[in-house]
């Protein structure tokens, strides 16, 4: 129940003793959780509710990792203040293609069942839709926070959103799920939805474990690719370590509870140790840079990470977060400070070398056929203001 967010204690105190209840019945249970693969790259966030399954995989559940590729049709309007576009069939099977891939960044690929909602979704008829949707009222979907928001500021609501919440707990009734996994601005459709749909089936109503939303790298708003504030764990060691470095101290607490594999107890001691002083915000963010890092690039590589943040980013008084831009090897640097839009022309390039107000890491460079290096990642400078992450492809 680490992380857990109900927004109600007699709700969580709910959910806990059925959970005890399922778990004293000496059984795998049966755990999911669904993607909807509206991007092509999984991101930090999505990670919070991978590790949860990861967890009961280790203790010897069965877990589902269910891509949505039909809830994606639609688009969850769960946490939007107005409709999400309709994607094609074509966008969601480009998109989901990556998922699962991913996901084995974290769960053990073999114990891992992969399924796609369409399975079942796409076999409804609008009489069963029908009688899906006589288990609840409209009432019941206006009185949601962002309905509720949106009819307050007069933006539409289209009929078809309120499908969602009945397509996903279809999903639980078809998988005849004991837990499902998800987000706080899922409770309605897990808890709710799924639970009330299995009843009305005969089958015992599965536990939600619904857990906190990690805040981007803005600190503010959920972490999302659409935002610009996401973490892609597809990124670099240095990248991923650098984001995290530039978030906001008051997002720490956050990243901690639900990015980590730190224990209560390891928590309660940071939080012990930032009150009372005794732990600098900055020495307490790199020790939670390295723990995400590690977590999916493994001790070396978060290490070498670290040591290229202190030699780049602190040394040089540069920005922990910035841009990454993508080159080839054989690019020549004047090639790269015109292709970024550095500088307006190839003649100008060479002039900014000259000056000496060109750095490749921090180094001043003056030889105007340097070349990029060895490194898979370089952070080029041009005078204060103009900096850029550059990632070297083969």
């Amino acid at each position: 129940m680490q992380g857990t967010e109900y927004g109600d204690p007699s709700l969580e105190q709910s959910m806990r003793l059925e959970l005890r209840q399922l778990l004293l019945e000496d059984r795998p249970l049966k755990v999911y959780c669904g993607y909807d693969p509206t991007a092509t790259d999984l991101h930090l966030g999505h990670t919070i509710t991978i590790r949860k399954l990861r967890q009961f995989q280790d203790l010897g559940h069965e877990v589902t990792f269910l891509i949505g590729d039909y809830t994606a049709l639609i688009g969850d309007p769960s946490d939007k203040n107005k409709a999400r576009p309709i994607l094609s069939k074509e966008e969601v099977r480009r998109n989901a293609q990556t998922f699962a891939e991913q996901a084995f960044n974290i769960l053990d690929s073999e114990k891992t069942v992969v399924r796609y909602n369409s399975e079942w979704l796409s076999e409804i008829g609008f009489i069963d839709l029908i009688k899906l949707a006589q288990q609840f009222t409209v009432q019941q979907f206006l009185a949601r926070n962002n309905f509720a928001l949106r009819m307050a500021d007069k933006e539409p609501i289209y009929l078809h959103e309120t499908f969602y919440a009945l397509m996903q707990g279809y999903d639980a009734v078809a998988m005849k799920a004991d837990v499902q996994v998800g987000g706080t601005d899922q409770l309605f459709n897990i808890v709710v939805a799924g639970r009330k749909l299995q009843q009305s089936m005969g089958l015992q109503p599965q536990v939600g474990i619904v857990l906190g939303i990690l805040p981007g790298t803005d600190g503010e708003k959920r972490m999302s690719k659409t935002m610009g504030n996401h973490i892609p764990i597809s990124s670099s060691p240095e990248d991923m370590f650098g984001k995290v470095m530039s978030i906001p101290d008051d997002a720490m607490d956050a990243y901690r509870r639900l990015a980590t594999r730190y224990s209560p107890e390891q928590i309660n001691r940071y939080d012990t140790l930032m009150e009372s002083g005794e732990k600098h915000p900055k020495d307490a963010k790199m020790e939670l840079a390295s723990e995400i890092t590690e977590i999916f690039w493994g001790t070396e590589q978060s290490e070498h990470a670290k040591s290229h943040f202190e030699t780049v980013f602190q040394a040089g008084a540069l920005p922990a977060d910035i841009d990454d831009y993508h080159v080839s090897r054989d690019s020549s640097l004047i090639d790269v400070l015109v292709d970024c839009q550095f500088t307006e022309s190839r003649s100008a390039a060479r002039r900014l070398i000259e000056q000496g107000a060109v750095k490749l890491d921090s180094v001043k460079i003056l030889d105007i056929n340097t070349k990029l290096g060895e490194s898979d990642n370089v952070i080029l400078q041009v005078g204060k203001r103009r900096i850029i992450n550059l990632v070297i492809d083969v």
